[in-house]
């Protein structure tokens, strides 16, 4: 027990306390600590109390805007259904109401299968003749005969325009090829054409 002299160190300034016993001679305050858990126990059972009765509250409030219970307001526990089975005729009904509604459209997967479709209606167009006006007689040429027709004969080149002359300090644009076209398959139809590739082999 600390004597009554070490009590008396509480409230010294550092230089009155006499440091030769290399420790600190008090003790901590118990009473100190029983308050704090006597404060934190009530608030504790406070907050409890606080929240089921707000509960009970939102409880009965909800049973008096819903009504009495009926067969259509019934629980059911979802987990003892198991999981629905899969259904295709469902599926393409599903689609076919999905198909009725005006354009846009939201996509209904991540829109790897749109992007897919797509580069597949332009590869029809890029590598197959197709009419563009067919009472006219035009035709849509694939792009690898176009590109050797250019080859061969050239492209039209237009007059040269007149070009200013250069102020101090500025230079020609010099406008340099890219080295791709910009287009790329994506992820998805790189992996639809692996697995495509894959079966063939297996078929084979």
């Amino acid at each position: 027990m600390p004597t009554p002299d070490e009590h008396n160190h509480a409230g010294r300034r550092p230089e009155e306390i006499d440091a030769s016993l290399g420790y600190e001679p008090t003790d901590v305050r118990v009473s100190g600590v029983v308050v704090f858990l006597t404060a934190m126990l009530i608030f504790v059972a406070v907050t409890g109390a606080l929240a089921y009765g707000i509960g009970k509250a939102i409880d009965a409030h909800m049973a008096r805007e819903d009504g009495k219970p009926s067969h259509w307001s019934k629980t059911v526990n979802l987990r003892s259904l198991g999981n629905m089975p899969n259904s295709p005729a469902l599926q393409n009904k599903m689609a076919q109401l999905i198909q009725q509604f005006p354009t846009p459209r939201l996509a209904a997967d991540n829109g790897d299968q749109d992007v897919a479709d797509l580069h597949a209606r332009e590869d029809l167009l890029l590598n197959h003749y197709t009419w563009v006006g067919q009472a006219q007689g035009k035709v849509r040429i694939p792009i690898q005969r176009a590109m050797e027709l250019i080859a061969k004969q050239g492209l039209p080149v237009a007059p040269a325009a007149p070009q200013a002359p250069l102020l101090f300090g500025d230079a020609r644009p010099v406008v340099t090829a890219p080295l791709t076209n910009g287009f790329a398959r994506t992820g998805y139809e790189q992996e639809q054409a692996e697995a495509q590739r894959i079966e063939a082999a297996r078929g084979q």
